[in-house]
C-alpha cells in the first residue's frame, strides 16, 4: 500500500471522532488513550503552554484538539510529534503543499506562527529532519509510537527542548 502524507493543516480528518467538551473548554476525543506514553516512556503530556492559572494557552493543538499528540484509528497522519514551530519549518512546510500560516476559520485553526507549539504528522518532521529544517520537539510531549516512522530517539533528541517552559 502507498504511503500518503494526511497532514493538514486542521483536523479534517477527525470528522468521525467523537469530541466530547471538557470544563475549560478542552476537547478530549473519545478514541484517545487516557495512559499513552512518550518516548522517554513516561506518561504523555500537554504540548501547549500553560498560562499562570494552568489554562491550555491557544493554539490549542493534538488530532482531537485537547492540547495531547495523541493519536488513533482516525489520525491517519499521526500528529504525534510535539513541536514549537519555526518559521523555516513553516516555510518549508509550505512548500511542500501544507501552509500551516493560513487560518482557516471554518475549521477553527488560527494558523500558527514561529514559536507554537504543534502536534506535527511524524512522516512531515522527518522529511523536515532530512531536509535539515526540523522544528524542535519536546520529548515529553511527543508520543511513543513516532519510532515507528522511521524517527529514532537520537533524531528527537538531537531536536529537543526543555518542557519545564509549558507552565
Amino acid at each position: 500500500a502507498q504511503h500518503m502524507n494526511h497532514c493538514l493543516p486542521v483536523s479534517q480528518q477527525a470528522r468521525g471522532a467523537t469530541v466530547l467538551r471538557m470544563s475549560g473548554g478542552q476537547a478530549m476525543g473519545s478514541t484517545t488513550s487516557l495512559k499513552a506514553k512518550n518516548v522517554l516512556g513516561g506518561e504523555l503530556q500537554s504540548c501547549c503552554r500553560k498560562d499562570e492559572a494552568g489554562e491550555l494557552v491557544k493554539p490549542i493543538t493534538g488530532f482531537y484538539r485537547d492540547g495531547v499528540c495523541n493519536t488513533g484509528p482516525t489520525d491517519t497522519g499521526r500528529h504525534v510529534v510535539c513541536a514549537e514551530v519555526t518559521q523555516e519549518f513553516l516555510t518549508y512546510s509550505a512548500t511542500k503543499g501544507n501552509n500551516l500560516m493560513t487560518p482557516a476559520p471554518m475549521y477553527g485553526f488560527p494558523g500558527l506562527k514561529p514559536g507554537d507549539r504543534w502536534c506535527l504528522c511524524a512522516s512531515r518532521w522527518k522529511e523536515a529532519y532530512d531536509a535539515g529544517c526540523a522544528p524542535s520537539v519536546i520529548l515529553e510531549a511527543t508520543h511513543a509510537n513516532v519510532v515507528g516512522f522511521g524517527i529514532t530517539l537520537e533524531m528527537l533528541q538531537s531536536k529537543a527542548v526543555q518542557a519545564d517552559d509549558t507552565n
